[in-house]
């Protein structure tokens, strides 16, 4: 196979073909990644009720804040390779690789043994009800044993696409995707294991990603740039400052977001399960938005990743407006199939009447979250893309504690709107990235002040 088959130049070529080119298997991604996390919510809604739901939900939750730790990691070493590669720095991705692998490893390992131990002390912070806490414990500790698969494969996709291939990670995540949707049928409705055969079925899929990556990358491992040397696994200290540098930030703003949600959902919970289940759908159908949010957000990246490694500028604004411009288009339609059509929407996930009957008032609130989506991707592709550390880490303070923490609190608790003020507010904060970023890229103080990491 020839070297472009994975490493690919995206500072040259028209933006629009460019970025959909690259856009579009990572839109298939995570429409098969977001469809196998989907099925556990189906199936375990449909055959377990509101309770099986609320644990699935609960459980996703809290395993996100971990993945979103371990997506900021990778989003790094996305970052490193493309800036790398823009700066003519080939020979030194070894070195760079093997650093990103084995720290990735240590740190899945770490926080499996974490979750393992801490999992009923967090869900009880969370105020779960009696009714679903073991249902969410075991979901929870499950998927946290296969964190090292769900680490893994984030790293392995990331820094194929930051080579500018985006084809191969879809192919394996379709075929993870396939696997865990029987797994899930044979585990739940075949051997009644419920929430943890949900969890079950996503750790073997994600595993199977993880290897089929793996023997990809090691069969083509002289375009791919790394050796699989075990000596080449050791972590060097300059890229793993950098890795760092780039990395804590990321995770701290990606996490935040979470954990200001898992503080929104101890407020929910403990208004039962109905409500909980129901902010569980409202969280399935974010992750629709997020299909294409972070395809954008991630092609998005690479472009200008690669294109600022090689001093371009001007093609970093024009990304930064077709990023824009394609996720406007689409979360206005898909805002306006929830005002529409709320009941048919809701009644894939759950059929129970109480939960029905509040769609139509939470369509809404999902539109308004779709919206944001329009401003969170385009300022992610931007900051990641240049790897603006001191950015990510402003962003995740702003949109995840003040903003969303703040406002959930003040309108939910101080003016008394309860459920109300905890939807709306968790939603209108996601504009928080346009208020960081969209200043900040008027300014031209990145060009000014032009430092690729590398």
């Amino acid at each position: 196979m020839s070297e472009k088959a994975i490493i690919r130049d995206l500072t040259t070529g028209k933006i629009a073909p460019t970025l959909l080119r690259l856009a579009f298997p990572v839109m298939l991604s995570n429409l098969l990644q977001t469809v196998y996390n989907m099925v556990d919510m189906v199936i375990v809604g449909q055959i377990e009720g509101s309770a099986g739901l609320a644990a699935v939900s609960v459980g996703a939750d809290l395993i996100h804040l971990f993945t979103f730790i371990g997506m900021g990691f990778a989003t790094a070493g996305q970052i490193m390779v493309s800036q790398y590669l823009g700066a003519g720095k080939r020979e030194d991705l070894n070195g760079v690789i093997g650093t990103l692998f084995s720290f990735n490893f240590l740190s899945a390992a770490f926080f499996s043994v974490l979750v393992l131990f801490a999992a009923p002390g967090m869900l009880h912070l969370l105020h779960v009800k009696p009714a679903f806490f073991q249902a969410a414990l075991d979901y929870t500790r499950c998927c946290g044993a296969g964190f090292v698969f769900l680490f893994g494969y984030q790293m392995l996709s990331a820094i194929l696409r930051g080579m500018g291939d985006s084809k191969h990670p879809m192919y394996f995540i379709a075929i993870a995707s396939v696997l865990n949707i029987v797994l899930d049928l044979l585990f739940i409705r075949g051997f009644g294991m419920g929430a943890f055969g949900a969890a079950l079925a996503t750790v073997i899929a994600q595993g199977v990603s993880v290897l089929l990556c793996l023997g990809y990358l090691f069969l083509h491992r002289v375009q791919f740039s790394f050796d699989f040397r075990p000596a080449s696994f050791r972590i060097l200290k300059d890229p793993f400052l950098i890795m760092l540098k780039l990395g804590i930030p990321i995770a701290i703003q990606t996490s935040a977001g979470n954990i200001s949600n898992l503080f929104v959902s101890s407020l929910i919970n403990p208004l039962g399960v109905v409500y909980t289940a129901v902010t569980g759908v409202g969280n399935k159908l974010n992750s629709i938005a997020l299909i294409v949010a972070n395809a954008l957000n991630t092609s998005g990246s690479s472009v200008i990743g690669q294109s600022y490694g090689a001093g371009k500028t001007k093609r970093v604004k024009v990304v930064f407006w077709h990023v824009f411009a394609f996720d406007l288009a689409f979360v206005s339609t898909l805002s306006i199939l929830m005002l529409v059509f709320p009941e048919h929407i809701f009644s894939l996930f759950n059929k129970d009447p109480a939960a029905l009957s509040l769609a139509p008032v939470y369509a809404p609130v999902a539109a308004i979250s779709f919206m944001g989506f329009a401003f969170r991707s385009p300022s992610l592709s931007f900051i990641n893309g240049l790897g603006q550390s001191r950015i990510n880490f402003l962003m995740g303070i702003v949109e995840g504690y003040i903003l969303r923490i703040g406002l959930v609190w003040f309108l939910g608790n101080v003016l008394g709107l309860g459920i109300y003020g905890y939807w709306y507010g968790a939603v209108i904060a996601s504009y928080g990235y346009g208020l960081v970023v969209f200043p900040y890229f008027f300014s031209d103080r990145w060009i000014t002040h032009f430092e690729p990491v590398v």
